[in-house]
């Protein structure tokens, strides 16, 4: 099977980790796949903010709500990645927005973060995206400046359980040919 194909299919989403750290040479590894996925007219809107600093990350840990499952992840991770994009960027030509989508951060920030979780895994190393949390507390915890949201939130570790695949649906029940 293609390793691409493979890796997509294995990837799961890890919210426990091993107290194991990630090594800076794997953080550049994952930084070098963030920084070569593709965007809009090549604009690369996404800013990284790596997070380790303990104290920080409990900080961050407070804008989930205290059901998330990810919510003990951001604190056991090795490293976080806070993914942030410059507004305006991305989806605009000449300073106006052309298509009826607008501002397409959220486009670019997934595939950057499709690319850190696929390399992760590739590594040997968990990824959960997390985008339920308060952003501006996390905007205003992290010193982010105006014009440039928290947009995801990707703790990074070595799992310590890989959960199996959850039930996916048919290709025949999505695809469609020529028309809707």
């Amino acid at each position: 099977m293609n390793s691409v194909i493979e890796a997509i299919k294995k990837r799961r989403s890890i919210r426990k980790y091993k107290e194991d750290q990630v090594k800076e040479e794997k953080i550049s590894l994952l930084l070098e796949a963030i920084r070569w996925s593709p965007s809009w007219a090549n604009t690369q809107c996404w800013e990284v903010i790596v997070v380790k600093d303990p104290e920080i990350k409990k900080k961050l840990q407070q804008t989930l709500s205290n059901g998330n499952p990810a919510r003990d992840a951001i604190l056991k991770s090795s490293v976080l990645f806070a993914m942030c994009a410059q507004l305006r960027k991305a989806g605009y030509y000449k300073g106006s927005a052309p298509t009826k989508f607008g501002d397409w951060f959220m486009f670019d920030l997934g595939i950057a973060t499709q690319s850190l979780c696929l390399a992760a895994h590739s590594l040997g190393l968990g990824t959960v995206i997390v985008g339920l949390f308060e952003h501006d507390k996390a905007k205003q915890i992290l010193n982010v400046p105006e014009g440039y949201e928290v947009v995801a939130l990707v703790p990074v570790g070595y799992p310590e359980k890989i959960p199996s695949a959850p039930k996916r649906r048919e290709i025949e029940e999505f695809v469609h040919y020529d028309s809707f």
